[in-house]
């Protein structure tokens, strides 16, 4: 069998092996072409217990099964297995008669951990490949040879060394025969819901998988792209943006594809849409020199603020129940679809981290665990930069207003409409702050603050003003310190 080739074979004859991990698709894979180009293939997912939340797992069940079946046309079996990446991959690669493994370069520290620990174990060479950003992430410096932390001059550089190189095509594929491999089967993983299935909104919204990835991307250039500069930050616009991010996280599209997809459009709205990918690479940048991003402050003086612990306030927050329609519309659509508009991300981040003044970290990880598109990457690092903290943060200062953003990016009301429709019948002038609608009014549309819906747990103003003093005690306290 060509998986059971003799040491002496010439490595031409025997085959290779391909460990995907967020990269789940045949087009433009560097690691799949060098393979194919190789030798036969032979495909290994390992499913590494650290890899995300509930709706995370609904998408990579359903992701595994389309890419399974993708390759299976081409004759390719998937072996599924799960556990320490460490040690299963030097087993199937000597399983196989592998005469090397090749991967995408991850960011994820926990992978960038196994890279190493497969690396020292395999008996045949590991092969990194540059797959899942639009260029090489190591090789984007400052002229001081420092990697960037702020990312108009990374955005630069990287624009300034030209087009990302083109996507590679599906190659051709010779498979290995590894049916004597074992291998889990899917099903067994118990990666879907079941009592309570909660996933029938992400079922009505996603269609996982590269084929799903390819017509998400179609649509949105027929449809949404013309408007994207100002309709991206519209919260009730289903067209405004292009619904890809779960399919970057899972690798099912590069972003590659994505930018040379855009063709040589050069108006505001495809250049703001490629400085989205750009803010991409520059997350994943991030998490490769600071491993630590997900878990501490980058800016060292909010490590020790004094966040409040109130459990009971971040349960609201998570549920929807905050008091607030514009945040509690966002936290519902994300419990529903696992996806949330990106404008009001910023909204619900800022209410909980300065309004509330809860750790940032508990509002990140209700993200990873409730978002399709759990990048760790982005994920922290747009909360750090909400919560200011990160290496180019707003200003502790900067606060968002949720009715100012509501009356701004929700004019009309559909999306707290559409999510909240306990205050649907609130007329528009009082629809995003119930809390000041007259007693008449509230009982004309069927509204009881505190019972139909909650009041807010702190006021706009009080909130506020809690966070600028509790921020500026801080900052204040610790630059003092730094000057001693």
């Amino acid at each position: 069998m060509a998986g059971r080739r003799t040491g002496q074979a010439d490595d031409s004859e025997r085959p290779v092996l391909v460990w995907f991990r967020d990269d789940l698709r045949l087009a433009d894979h560097p690691a799949l072409h060098a393979a194919a180009s190789a030798g036969t293939v032979a495909a290994l997912y390992v499913l590494d217990p650290a890899q995300g939340g509930g709706a995370q797992m609904w998408w990579l069940h359903h992701s595994l099964d389309a890419f399974a079946r993708d390759l299976a046309r081409h004759g390719v079996r998937l072996i599924l297995r799960r556990g320490r990446a460490g040690d299963i991959v030097p087993e199937v690669a000597k399983s196989v008669g592998a005469a090397s493994v090749q991967a995408i370069v991850s960011p994820l520290p926990w992978l960038r951990e196994a890279d190493r620990g497969v690396g020292a174990r395999l008996e045949v060479p590991l092969q990194l490949h540059v797959g899942g950003s639009l260029v090489d992430l190591s090789q984007v410096r400052a002229g001081s040879g420092r990697p960037y932390t702020v990312y108009s001059p990374f955005a630069r550089a990287i624009l300034k060394s030209g087009p990302p190189p083109a996507p590679l095509p599906v190659p051709v594929l010779r498979a290995a025969e590894v049916g004597a491999v074992a291998s889990d089967q899917l099903d067994d993983w118990g990666l879907l819901p079941k009592r309570p299935d909660w996933a029938g909104g992400l079922r009505g919204m996603w269609t996982p998988g590269e084929r799903g990835a390819a017509a998400r991307l179609e649509a949105f250039l027929e449809d949404g792209l013309e408007g994207y500069d100002r309709a991206r930050d519209m919260a009730g616009d289903e067209n405004g943006t292009s619904h890809l991010s779960p399919h970057l996280r899972w690798g099912e599209i590069s972003p590659r594809q994505v930018w040379h997809a855009l063709g040589d459009r050069q108006g505001s709205d495809a250049q703001r849409f490629r400085a989205e990918l750009l803010w991409r690479d520059f997350a994943a940048n991030l998490l490769m020199q600071r491993p630590e991003l997900p878990e501490r402050a980058l800016r060292a003086e909010f490590e020790r603020l004094p966040w409040r612990r109130d459990a009971g306030a971040l349960a609201d927050w998570q549920r929807g129940r905050s008091g607030i329609p514009i945040v509690d519309a966002g936290m519902r659509q994300l419990w529903h679809t696992g996806w949330m508009h990106n404008r009001v991300r910023m909204i619900v981040a800022s209410w909980l981290t300065k309004h509330l003044l809860i750790d940032w970290r508990g509002g990140a990880a209700w993200f990873l665990d409730t978002l399709v598109d759990g990048d760790l990457a982005s994920n922290s690092a747009n909360w750090q930069w909400v919560a200011g903290c990160g290496t180019e943060a707003q200003p502790f200062f900067r606060i968002f207003n949720p009715l100012t953003q509501a009356r701004k990016f929700d004019a009309d009301g559909a999306y707290v409409r559409e999510w909240v429709p306990e205050l649907a019948k609130l007329p528009d002038r009082w629809l995003h702050q119930p809390w000041a609608a007259p007693e008449a009014v509230l009982g004309a549309a069927g509204v009881r603050l505190g019972e139909d819906y909650p009041r807010p747990a702190i006021g706009l103003d009080e909130g506020r003003n809690r966070a600028l003093a509790a921020f500026g005690r801080h900052v204040k306290g610790h630059a003092r310190a730094a000057a001693a």
